[in-house]
């Protein structure tokens, strides 16, 4: 007879590794397999349908593991990551069954950026799944101590047996597979960089691309078809080897994505997370021929995240960062000659910017280089998908739990944050998303007026749409306008003439009160009735009447 688990989703966000819906991390995925291989059926919930209905957890599993933590801050719309009350709340409330939680909270725990995170045991849970969560539980199930490191070849078949439990998240079909492909960082021999928990797992282990295709088979017949290969620092190095910054290998990366597509020729997303500048700073040419072989390979609107975390040389310094600022640059000039065409109106691949506030040595001239190098991004036409601006989380075990410059400079890391919003944001995304593109597949999460949603992808554009629509809703749209941080759209095809008159004003050109004028005489019968009463616009080809 077996015996019932519960996967608890807490989510999961690290330099390496994003879990947050509608992301579900490759550590729930891998729990699953070894509670089915040690004869348990194992459910799965998330912390926010918890948080709805509280009963789902009262029904004492005989086995309970929770998956949670944090060791970089983010803002989630999906999902909310659970917190560290909520998790021993939680360990109190299911003394009926045994117990055990892993993640990155065996790291420690911080409440968001700029404080330290603190380690310590999670009450009320019997047992701290320390290193990989699946290795740990595997190895405590069988009676031995709840430790043990990334194996892929343990991991590769508990993924794949474990892979139907996508199915029980809320947001399915629309979940977005994370794929583990490395773990460990090439700089581990050198520290790393100052803050980064990635260090704590050594040197690069990579994954094999046989068992990332047989975990991709799986998946897509549990019914995923959307995936990011997101869980590894640094993607062009995948197998690589020599030293801190390997040499891409763009002939196993071709491999890659070719045996991902054999294993889902029907996915509708295939997208990457991290690259490191350092990385095409030092190999132009292989890096080069390697981002090519993304762009044939994977689906468009990517974003490659970019590790710069300042543009001030004494701050890299010290704190062992990866790139330069002028390393940094020549990569974001590299991505865009490489993935700056467009296909079905958007970007194949664009650059991410990420920094980090809080470093060793930072000054308030620290923040006058990051606004001059944002400034000089966009002097010179380039594209950059978006750019996230966080405190440090400083962890113990990392250089900066000790050497940081926490609260110094608060005023004007805010002052940096407003300016980059209003000064860069706004224009950039103007540029990346005009108005006039169509977005398809945009899936709405947050019902109301306005409506907002997202495509599934790595880092997808936040859609406003001024019109009630109901959470799930799945429908392309038009973008008519961009703010700081979203776009706004209309549905598409833009249906002119029953548009509602405060929908209607979006339409590039024609506002408020002219859209009152234009809804009194409809209907239209023709693009050119319209453009007589409203002029061409950007959005013309996206109307039906």
């Amino acid at each position: 007879m077996r015996s019932n688990a519960l996967i608890i989703d807490g989510y999961v966000d690290e330099p390496a590794c994003l879990g947050v819906a509608p992301y579900i991390s490759p550590y729930v995925r891998e729990v699953a397999g070894v509670l089915l291989e040690h004869g348990f059926t194992p459910g799965y919930v998330t912390i926010d349908q918890i948080r709805s209905d509280p009963t789902l957890i009262t029904s004492h599993d005989d086995l309970v593991v929770m998956i949670a933590g944090l060791t970089v801050p983010g803002t989630y719309i999906g999902g909310k990551p659970a917190n560290l009350t909520e998790v021993q709340q939680l360990g109190t409330l299911l003394r009926g069954s045994t117990t055990a939680i892993g993640g990155p909270i065996a790291f420690g725990y911080a409440p968001g950026g700029g404080r330290k995170a603190i380690r310590q045991a999670i009450a009320g849970f019997d047992v701290t799944l320390a290193g990989s969560p699946a290795v740990a539980l595997d190895a405590w199930l069988s009676g031995g101590e709840a430790a043990g490191s990334t194996d892929y070849t343990l991991t590769d078949p508990w993924c794949v047996a474990g892979a139907g439990i996508i199915a029980r998240h809320p947001a399915f079909p629309y979940v977005m597979c994370e794929l583990a492909t490395a773990i460990g960082c090439s700089r581990a021999a050198v520290g790393g960089c100052s803050f980064c928990t990635e260090p704590f797992y050594g040197l690069p282990r990579y994954r094999s691309t046989e068992g990332i295709a047989e975990e991709v088979a799986a998946l897509r017949a549990a019914g995923a078809r959307h995936f990011r290969l997101g869980r590894q620092p640094d993607l062009l190095a995948y197998q690589g080897s020599g030293g801190e910054f390997p040499t891409p290998r763009p002939g196993v990366l071709a491999d890659l994505f070719s045996a991902i597509r054999e294993s889902a020729p029907d996915l509708l997303t295939l997208h990457i997370d991290n690259i490191n500048p350092g990385t095409i700073a030092r190999h132009e040419d292989a890096a080069r021929e390697a981002l090519a072989v993304i762009v044939a390979g994977h689906t468009p609107g990517d974003t490659a995240a970019f590790g710069m975390e300042t543009a001030d040389p004494a701050v890299v310094a010290a704190n062992n960062l990866k790139a330069m600022p002028d390393d940094v640059f020549r990569a974001i000039e590299i991505v865009n000659d490489v993935g700056g065409n467009r296909t079905g109106g958007i970007p194949e691949l664009l650059p991410g910017i990420n920094f980090v506030i809080g470093l060793a040595g930072e000054t308030p001239e620290t923040f006058d280089a990051n606004e001059a190098f944002l400034e000089r991004v966009l002097r010179a036409g380039l594209l950059v998908r978006r750019v996230n601006i966080r405190q440090v989380m400083p962890f113990e075990g990392t250089r900066a739990y000790e050497e940081n410059t926490l609260g110094i400079h608060d005023a004007r890391f805010r002052a940096f944050k407003e300016w980059t919003r209003r000064e860069f944001d706004g224009p950039m995304l103007a540029r990346v998303f005009p108005a006039g593109t169509i977005l398809r597949d945009v899936i709405i999460e947050v019902a109301g007026r306005p409506s907002f949603g997202r495509q599934m992808g790595s880092y997808p554009i936040l859609v406003g749409i001024p019109l009630p629509l109901p959470e799930r809703t799945v429908l392309d749209a038009v973008v008519v306008d961009s703010g700081m941080r979203s776009v706004t759209a209309l549905p598409c095809p833009v249906e002119v003439n029953t548009l509602p008159v405060a929908a209607l004003r979006w339409i590039p050109g024609v506002g408020k009160k002219r859209g009152a004028t234009i809804a009194a005489r409809r209907p239209f019968r023709s693009i050119d009735e319209f453009r007589e009463a409203a002029g061409k616009t950007p959005v013309d080809e996206a109307m039906i009447f």
